[in-house]
């Protein structure tokens, strides 16, 4: 049976902030752009999420609720180097690791041999060492798969650990909310609200037809998560599926005209970032974003045979905003990548160096 550790910074964008300037400790702190502009917040930390203040509402909003928040803007460059950091932490005890962003990642640990093969003394040691050598703190959650050691790390937080032994995922999942199962959303547990199912025990007396019937092809992976079954792998190696860069404007674009000319700008951004990851030969179809006034958005895709030029994401803008003809608060530009050849080479340590 495997064993798996999930990691989980805490707050790691605000801890990093106050790492650097510790005068913000204590005090009730969010990453995002000032209240004026249409930003949205990356996180917040507990002394400011007392207040309802939580990622992805608007920096208004966040002010509104708590107006002695620190908004701070967010420094990517700088959570990145933590990051590596926190990587190469990792790295002492297996490199068997799929990062899921820069702050959390899972490490399979079956084969190690450090603590005598315990997995929950591992995780405690990396903590520590996290908390030592960079002075952040993390959570961590250990079991047999993936998907319970995902939950597991939510269990204890801040700064603490949970375990899910074998003997115990029968009991543990029967008790777990829908919602805490991966990929269900507020939506889709609304609907299983409806449908009489609050817990993983509701869905188990379900049939699996019955669950296709509710759920179509998502149905099979509920029906194991259910039952605390995952046999996915850690997967070392994360290739790229698509690039989109999107920007958000102070005030509407209220015109189909005012849209078109963002694009240039929007469109260099892409390309120097296709460029820095060399996915020219890669692309495959290329997408145009808009979201309207009302945060509702639509998309329009097409498959491309050579690669885009500014012209052909105009055409794609045009045909998405005649849709509705109205003020547009974003425009985002993108593409659809192809499979690479590398992604079949087992990668070696050196493809391992990014951050977690």
């Amino acid at each position: 049976m495997k064993k798996i550790i999930h990691i989980d910074m805490d707050c790691f964008y605000a801890a990093v902030e106050i790492k650097r300037n510790p005068s913000l400790a204590g005090k009730p702190l969010g990453i995002g752009g000032s209240p004026e502009s249409r930003s949205v917040l990356c996180t917040a930390n507990y002394e400011a999420r007392k207040f309802g203040v939580k990622a992805a509402i608007s920096s208004a909003m966040a002010v509104r609720l708590c107006p002695h928040l620190i908004l701070i803007p967010p420094n990517f460059e700088a959570y990145k180097a933590e990051s590596r950091k926190v990587r190469e932490i990792l790295e002492r005890f297996t490199l068997k690791i799929e990062p899921l962003s820069l702050d959390e990642a899972y490490l399979d640990v079956t084969e190690c041999k450090q603590f005598g093969g315990s997995a929950t003394l591992m995780a405690q040691e990396i903590r520590r060492l996290i908390q030592m050598e960079l002075n952040l703190t993390a959570s961590a959650g250990i079991a047999p798969n993936k998907f319970l050691a995902k939950i597991a790390s939510d269990w204890k937080k801040p700064n603490g650990q949970f375990v899910i032994p074998p003997d115990q995922i029968a009991d543990f999942v029967e008790k777990l909310p829908v919602d805490k199962i991966f990929g269900v959303g507020q939506v889709t547990a609304k609907k299983m609200h409806q449908l009489g199912l609050k817990t993983c025990a509701d869905i188990q007396k379900q049939s699996l037809s019955q669950l296709r019937l509710w759920f179509g092809s998502r149905a099979e992976e509920l029906f194991q998560f259910a039952r605390g079954i995952d046999e996915r792998d850690v997967q070392t190696h994360w290739e790229r599926k698509s690039l989109t860069v999107e920007q958000t404007f102070d005030r509407d674009l209220k015109t189909l005209d005012e849209c078109l000319q963002q694009v240039p700008e929007i469109y260099l951004d892409w390309l120097r970032r296709v460029e820095k990851g060399a996915y020219q030969d890669r692309i495959k179809n290329i997408v145009v974003k808009l979201k309207f006034y009302d945060f509702k958005g639509t998309t329009h895709e097409e498959a491309i045979a050579g690669f885009p030029q500014e012209d052909d994401f105009k055409r794609l803008l045009e045909k998405a905003w005649l849709r509705r003809r109205e003020p547009v608060r974003l425009v985002g530009l993108g593409a659809h990548l192809k499979e690479s050849i590398i992604r079949r080479v087992k990668p070696s340590k050196q493809q391992l160096q990014f951050a977690i």
